[in-house]
This record gives structure tokens, C-alpha cells and sequence, in this order.
């Protein structure tokens, strides 16, 4: 199987931890020169010391808030400058918790634009190197939830869904360049996001946070959380040559939980 992504470079999104960090480094174990985007230099440069070197890789550290679409305009400039990217990997912290209907309409503002909108601004800068290299691996991470809403998160389910039919569109669009677009659903992964809704729940039940998560545990047939880096590796695999005629898919990396095909 080929696995290689020597001499490619890869965009990771969010890679200041949890899932962005874990697809960094597997990304690197593959070979890729990995361009770290966040909005926090010192933990990104922590990361990038993490990051597999043995194959020459040169690894960069580029950072952009994404609320702020003018610094994420800058950071794609940034990178279009240094080479641009042959792997982008979209992936932004989720909307905070709570019901649609109690949703204000800031709330749907700030998200389409922390998703939806960063992920097109940085599409949009790396697509035409992707085409003249004809190889392009757009890769987002977004939630089960598009496939089945998730009860309490009325916001991030409308707008995962948005992310999701774009990527949906682009996939055919960009097909015949040799430009995959797929998107990666995690579903329960052990990290701060996780831990938050948990204490959340935890908190508005008035009950302990363990007896939540095991509570969630048991809504999965695999009877665990993932671990980051699980949902790395899928991330991994499909930016990887192997993967070339993975298109226009939604991959649930969940232990089985999400209740339709």
C-alpha cells in the first residue's frame, strides 16, 4: 500500500492538540512537511517539536485566529509563499453547546464563518498548486453529526452540515484534477472538547462527570472514547496516494455509535 507523502506538504488546521496535533504526526510519519496553523505560536512550536524529521522533513509553524478572516487571508498568503500545500486539513474547535431554537443569530454567524468560510478561504488559496501538481487532499474534520444530529449541539450539528455538502460539491468539481475532498467524522475522541461537554452535562444534572462519560460509553459498541490519534491515522490515510480514488465521502471514526449506514 502506498503510504508515502514524501516532498508533499500538508496544511494541519487546529494542530495545537487533539485531533489537528494527531493528524500532524501521523502526517509526518508518512513523509509530509507539515505547516502547523493555529492561533497559539508557543504550543504550535511545542508540536512541531513532536513532529518526525527522520525522512528530512522540514516542518513550519504559521498562525491565524479563525475568527478573524483577514489573518486567515495572511497565514494562506504566508504559505501559498513558502511553497503552498499539497494537503489541507481543515479543522476547527466546534460552536459551544446548547439547543437550536435558543441559538442567537451571532451564534450561526460566528460559526459558518469559523468553518465554513476559513475552510474556503484556504481551499480556495492551495487549489491551484494542487492542480498543477495534480494531487490535492482535502481532508475535514467534522462530526457524526451529519449524519445523525447530536441532541444539545443545535448549532455545530447546522453548520457540520454545511461543511459537509460543500465538501460534497467540491469533490466533484475537483475530481478530475486529481483532487480528493473527503471529510472525517470523529465521533467521541478523548479530548478538551469532550471533556467540556462532559462537564457540561455533568454539571447541568448535578451528577459526577465520570458517571456521564460512562453513561456515554455505553451508547458505543466499542465501550471506550477514541484516542487522538485514531482519528489521525484515517485523516492520514486519506491524504495518503492510497486513497486516490476516495472521493466525496463522509468516514466515521466512531466505535460503531452512529446508528445509520
Amino acid at each position: 500500500m502506498d503510504l508515502n507523502l514524501a516532498d508533499r506538504r500538508a496544511v494541519v488546521c487546529g494542530s495545537s492538540q487533539g485531533i489537528g496535533k494527531a493528524a500532524a504526526i501521523e502526517l509526518a510519519l508518512l513523509g509530509a512537511n507539515v505547516i502547523l496553523l493555529s492561533r497559539n505560536a508557543t504550543t504550535l512550536n511545542l508540536v512541531k517539536g513532536d513532529l518526525d524529521t527522520s525522512q528530512g522533513q522540514q516542518h513550519e509553524v504559521v498562525t491565524a485566529d479563525f475568527t478573524d478572516l483577514e489573518q486567515v487571508r495572511s497565514a494562506s498568503a504566508q504559505i501559498l509563499q513558502n511553497g503552498g500545500a499539497h494537503i489541507l486539513v481543515n479543522n476547527t474547535g466546534g460552536p459551544p453547546a446548547g439547543s437550536a431554537i435558543d441559538a442567537d443569530l451571532d451564534s450561526f454567524v460566528d460559526a459558518f464563518s469559523n468553518h465554513l468560510l476559513c475552510n474556503h478561504i484556504l481551499t480556495q488559496a492551495f487549489v491551484e498548486g494542487m492542480k498543477q501538481a495534480r494531487y490535492g487532499r482535502i481532508i475535514n474534520v467534522i462530526s457524526t453529526s451529519v449524519k445523525q444530529p447530536i441532541a444539545g449541539l443545535g448549532v455545530s450539528n447546522t453548520t457540520r452540515g454545511a461543511v459537509a455538502n460543500w465538501a460534497k460539491t467540491l469533490a466533484s468539481e475537483l475530481g478530475p484534477f486529481g483532487i480528493t475532498v473527503n471529510n472525517m467524522l470523529p465521533g467521541m475522541t478523548m479530548t478538551g472538547r469532550l471533556q467540556s461537554l462532559i462537564d457540561g452535562r455533568a454539571q447541568n444534572r448535578q451528577v459526577p462527570a465520570n458517571e456521564i462519560a460512562e453513561a456515554m460509553k455505553a451508547e458505543i459498541p466499542a465501550r471506550r472514547f477514541a484516542e487522538p490519534r485514531e482519528a489521525g491515522a484515517a485523516v492520514a490515510f486519506l491524504a495518503s496516494p492510497a486513497a486516490a480514488y476516495i472521493n466525496g465521502i463522509n468516514l466515521p471514526v466512531d466505535g460503531g455509535r452512529t446508528t445509520c449506514l
